[in-house]
């Protein structure tokens, strides 16, 4: 059977283990939502956690020369 080689050898094993871990990151991280392209309807927050509308934005622009 395969898996007695593999672990004949320290390195052997932890390649076939570093090759397991590898695997479950990238499933679990093709299964995430990407925060970039997230077009959910939740209002957007400032540091405090508090909503930020439109006149806040405005302000800031004004603020900033725009």
């Amino acid at each position: 059977m395969i898996s007695t080689k593999i672990f004949r050898s320290r390195w052997a094993a932890l390649f076939w283990a570093g090759g397991i871990i590898w695997t479950a990151y990238d499933v679990a991280s093709a299964n995430a939502p990407d925060p970039v392209s997230n077009n959910s309807a939740a209002a957007e927050t400032d540091a405090t956690g508090t909503a930020v509308d439109n006149g806040d934005l405005a302000v800031l622009a004004n603020a900033m020369g725009n």
